[in-house]
């Protein structure tokens, strides 16, 4: 027997299908909203200081080569290397011998001839020999005493001196050696006081110059070691150098930092922090914010709760905050947790949570 189909008949019960299907899908979608909440926000308006680093070389304020002041050779020395040592204190003896036997010769000299002229006098007195002859003598000692003196200088030039209080470093002869003059044998530090010099862009000379009416200023500033940790004296800004590096843009500055634990040393490198503060910043959590390619966006929701997908222009990123230039005014409401589950165009059912209450968890937060 023919099956026939009421075609009236299938149009209905097609129908009542469809709208089954469209029910349970709403339905669907509003289970999907419930469970998974979506709290929205507003952006902070406030002055918040931003940090910026940059890397530094450091140096101590004074640190020279240690030179032989004439040839010979080193005599046994007691310094050691990374020796404290302090001004004047002798650091090497050359081997002196010939250097003393003319100042000793020259010695002599000076006595015979301060004899010779003590006994001219003791005959001028007598009318023996005339004043000239007495002056005669009188300028052969000035001119012994000045033969004494360099002799003396060139003998004390075989004991080399710390000029300051300082560290040395590495031994560059040891004690035998033949040293010839000018021979560099050690280095000398003072590391009572260190300079971290930095480099920065034009754009931020500027900024520093009109926040300190065009001088240096003094600022403060802190410095992050190799560990990432930060150097528990603050340091001050003292010296601008004069000319801009016309390969890179960039102008030196100079910190100056004490070392009273005598952490630092010469050589080493770290990062200068030099905080800016930013005026009337828009400030939102990073995590309210999603990627597409290289752009960040948010999810904005309208008074109709309906979801829009937005650009923003990001300024300043710290380490879990974002710095606003563009794309998001400071009362617009946008989803701070739940943007996985939403899209562009969505009606969506939310709580509000204060920003205040948002920041006050976060590592970064606006005073």
């Amino acid at each position: 027997m023919a099956f026939m189909i009421n075609t009236r008949n299938f149009s209905i019960i097609f129908s009542m299908i469809l709208c089954s299907l469209t029910a349970c899908e709403h339905e669907h979608e509003e289970a999907h909203h419930h469970h998974h909440q979506i709290v929205v926000t507003t952006a902070k308006v406030g002055d918040i200081d931003i940090p910026e680093e940059f890397v530094c070389q450091i140096h101590s304020q004074n640190h020279i080569e240690i030179q032989a002041m004439e040839t010979g050779y080193l005599e046994k020395i007691n310094l050691k290397e990374g020796q404290e040592v302090k001004e004047k204190s002798e650091l090497f003896r050359i081997i002196p011998a010939i250097y003393k036997a003319k100042w000793d010769s020259e010695l002599a000299e000076l006595r015979l001839a301060e004899l010779e002229y003590v006994n001219a006098q003791k005959l001028f007195e007598q009318k023996v020999i005339s004043d000239r002859e007495v002056k005669l003598f009188e300028a052969k000692v000035a001119r012994v005493q000045a033969k004494v003196k360099l002799a003396e200088a060139e003998f004390d030039f075989t004991i080399v001196k710390a000029p300051f209080d300082g560290i040395v470093d590495r031994m560059m002869r040891q004690a035998g050696s033949l040293v010839k003059e000018g021979e560099v044998l050690t280095t000398l530090s003072d590391n009572s006081k260190m300079w971290a010099y930095f480099n920065v862009p034009e754009k931020r000379y500027l900024a520093y110059m009109k926040k300190n009416n065009n001088s240096v200023g003094g600022e403060i500033v802190t410095l992050r070691l190799a560990d990432d940790s930060i150097y528990k004296f603050p340091g001050k800004i003292t010296a601008i150098e004069a000319d801009f590096n016309n390969e890179t843009g960039n102008i030196s500055f100079r910190a100056d930092f004490s070392n009273p634990i005598r952490l630092l040393r010469h050589g080493q490198t770290g990062k200068l922090i030099l905080t800016e503060n930013h005026k009337n910043a828009i400030i939102i959590p990073q995590r309210a914010t999603f990627p597409i390619l290289d752009k960040q966006y948010v999810y904005v929701i309208g008074e109709d709760h309906i979801v829009k997908q937005r650009r923003i222009i990001i300024e300043h990123e710290l380490d879990d905050i974002f710095i606003i230039k563009s794309g998001l005014k400071a009362d617009e409401h946008f989803i701070l947790d739940g943007i996985q589950h939403v899209r562009d165009g969505d009606h969506v059912e939310y709580t509000v949570q204060p920003i205040e209450e948002v920041l006050k968890h976060l590592k970064n937060h606006a005073e």
